[in-house]
C-alpha cells in the first residue's frame, strides 16, 4: 500500500468516515519534515507532515501526536488536532489561518502562563524522548530539575559539540565550566514541571483566522517554564508585551534572566550541532554572560 492511501486509511480509521485524496498541495514547512495540504473528496482537508527517514527518528510522529493532544487538553491555547499517526506521517486539522489581532501577544503570554499553570506536575520529562529538529531529547523522567537539565539536555549537546570541535576547543572548556557550576544557576530553581511546547519560536507559532494564537510543532516535555522563555528569545517573534503579560498571570522568580539565558544556550548549542559554525560565536558568547 502506498503513502496516500495508508493516508487515507489513517484518516477513516480514526474519523469514520472514508474518502479518497482528490488534491494534494505543499506547505510552507520546515527543513525536517515535508509538509503538504490535501482535500478529501468528500471536501474535508487535513495538514499531513511526512518524513522518509522516519526509520532513523524512532516514535517522532508519535511523540508528536501525543504532545498536541496534551496542548490541547486545558483548552487554553490553539493547536491543531492530531488526527492520526503512523511512523512516517502525521495527520492533523487544517487552520484557516489570518491576520494576528493587535493583542495577539499578550494573548500569548497570557494564554502560555495558563497552559502552564494547568499542566503542573513533579517529576520533568515526558513519556518519550522528543526531536528538536532532528536532535533526539532524552526525557527519562526525573524528580530533580537541576539533575535533568545537566544530564539530558547539556552533557547531550556537549557529546555532539565533540563530534565537530575537540576537547581543547575554547568552547568544550566553556561548555564544562558551566557543567561544574550548573548548580548556582538553577540553585532556586524549585518550581514544579510543567507541559512545554519545547520549540517555541516564531516560526512554529501563526494566528488562526479570529486572530487569535495558534502553536504547532511542538518539542514537548514537562520542565522549569523559563526554559520555555529561552526558546521564544533565541529569534525574536516574541515582544516584550507577550513576557509582560505571561508575568500577569504567573510571575516569574527572582534570578530569571540569567535561568532564561541558559535555556537559550541550549537552544544554540542544539543549532550549532544542527547547523554548524555560523552558531559557535554565538554559543560562546551567552557562555561568557553565565560565567
Amino acid at each position: 500500500m502506498n503513502l496516500p492511501q495508508r493516508i487515507e486509511q489513517a484518516i477513516a480509521k480514526a474519523t469514520g468516515k472514508a474518502s479518497a485524496i482528490t488534491n494534494t498541495s505543499i506547505a510552507i514547512g520546515g527543513c525536517i519534515n515535508q509538509a503538504q495540504h490535501i482535500s478529501l473528496e468528500d471536501g474535508r482537508t487535513f495538514f499531513i507532515k511526512t518524513n522518509q527517514q522516519a526509520s532513523t527518528l524512532t516514535d517522532l510522529f508519535k511523540a508528536e501526536f501525543t504532545a498536541l493532544e496534551l496542548l490541547a487538553k486545558p483548552s487554553v491555547i490553539h493547536v491543531p488536532e492530531p488526527i492520526a499517526y503512523e511512523s512516517d506521517f502525521i495527520v492533523m486539522t487544517r487552520f484557516q489561518e489570518g491576520r494576528p489581532a493587535n493583542d495577539w501577544q499578550q494573548q500569548m503570554g497570557r494564554r502560555l502562563a495558563k497552559l502552564h499553570q494547568a499542566t503542573k506536575q513533579d517529576q520533568y520529562g515526558f513519556e518519550f524522548d522528543t526531536y528538536l529538529g532532528t536532535t533526539r531529547q532524552i526525557n527519562d523522567w526525573q524528580d530533580d530539575w537541576l539533575t535533568f537539565w545537566r544530564e539530558q539536555r547539556i552533557k547531550p549537546q556537549l557529546q555532539l559539540c565533540l563530534q565537530q570541535i575537540t576537547t581543547d576547543d575554547s568552547l568544550i572548556k566553556q561548555l564544562e565550566r558551566l557543567i561544574n557550576n550548573l548548580d548556582q544557576i538553577l540553585a532556586d530553581c524549585d518550581e514544579p514541571a510543567v507541559l512545554l511546547h519545547g520549540d517555541l519560536w516564531s516560526g512554529n507559532a501563526a494566528a488562526n483566522e479570529k486572530g487569535e494564537p495558534v502553536i504547532f510543532d511542538p518539542a514537548s516535555y514537562y520542565g522549569h517554564r523559563e526554559a520555555e522563555i529561552g526558546m521564544m528569545r533565541l529569534f525574536g517573534g516574541f515582544d516584550a508585551n507577550c513576557e509582560a503579560a505571561y508575568q500577569e498571570v504567573w510571575p516569574l522568580k527572582q534570578g530569571y534572566e540569567q535561568r532564561i539565558t541558559l535555556y537559550r544556550l541550549y537552544h544554540e548549542l542544539n543549532h550549532f550541532n544542527l547547523f554548524g559554525n555560523a552558531y559557535y560565536q554565538t554559543c560562546m558568547s551567552t557562555l561568557a554572560i553565565l560565567l
